[in-house]
């Protein structure tokens, strides 16, 4: 049985979203309160809580997420100029939905420290 998540009810078309992506295993929506010009979220279509409750059977998986990121900083335009990967973990980490998910922020320069 999977878990129903926000992210679950918009990769089904259940809450609608700006999507920019989408494959067999992921999904990709434009985020509703973004920190920069360019800010998706990029969701694996299986729903793993966090990043620290990936297991060894998610390995492929998680590459690929990295590499699909990969493809939609370069559609979104910001692959040459420069963008940044995020992914929050628990309540200190700042994650705010139980689904693990990729943030992909750019389209401006990024400052340091992040938090």
């Amino acid at each position: 049985m999977s878990m129903e998540t926000l992210f679950t009810k918009i990769i089904s078309g259940a809450i609608p979203s700006d999507k920019v992506y989408e494959d067999d295993e992921f999904c990709a929506f434009k985020d509703i309160n973004p920190a920069a010009p360019v800010h998706v979220l990029l969701v694996p279509k299986k729903v793993i809580p966090e990043i620290g409750a990936a297991a060894e059977c998610d390995e492929g998986l998680l590459g690929r997420l990295l590499l699909s990121a990969n493809k939609v900083a370069e559609q979104l335009g910001i692959a040459e100029s420069g963008f940044r990967y995020i992914i929050n973990s628990g309540a200190h980490g700042g994650q705010e939905v139980p689904h693990l998910h990729l943030h992909i922020i750019g389209g401006r320069q990024l400052g340091w420290p992040p938090g």
